[in-house]
């Protein structure tokens, strides 16, 4: 299970599911480029405030859980993910790259959730109300962002 980060001014848990397509969703994930990922993964951590919980592949995609740090923004840690695997897959893959023309090694897009490591939206909304004697809700709203 995974912990709490403290730091002088601050305490955080901030989970992450990251979906990351390659490009032209092309198959590319052999055993030793899976090998590769996670050992690339593994010198993001030493270099970054970026914990990789779980790494899984599925042919032409990867789903990570990662632990952040509130400095890194969600799209910080999908940048410095995507740039940093690719790069060093490229490198030492020569054939992954000529599969995946273009110079890149990820499409453009991702997919990324925050994952609750304690309770549920409808958890966090009752504690919230049930907070000091004279609770008043001053704004409340679907979840609707871009529908």
């Amino acid at each position: 299970m995974s912990e709490h980060i403290v730091r002088s001014h601050n305490k955080s848990l901030l989970l992450y599911h990251l979906v990351c397509p390659t490009k032209y969703r092309k198959k590319v994930f052999t055993a030793k480029v899976e090998k590769t990922l996670v050992e690339v993964c593994e010198s993001i951590s030493k270099r970054y405030e970026i914990e990789f919980i779980e790494i899984g592949t599925d042919e032409d995609h990867v789903h990570f859980l990662i632990q952040g740090v509130p400095m890194l923004s969600p799209q910080r840690v999908v940048q410095i993910v995507k740039s940093i695997t690719g790069k060093e897959i490229f490198s030492r893959y020569k054939e992954v790259k000529k599969i995946l023309w273009g110079g890149h090694f990820w499409t453009s897009g991702y997919y990324i959730n925050t994952v609750g490591h304690y309770a549920s939206e409808e958890v966090i909304k009752n504690y919230v109300e049930k907070q000091g004697m004279k609770y008043q809700k001053l704004f409340s709203q679907q979840l609707s962002l871009f529908e």
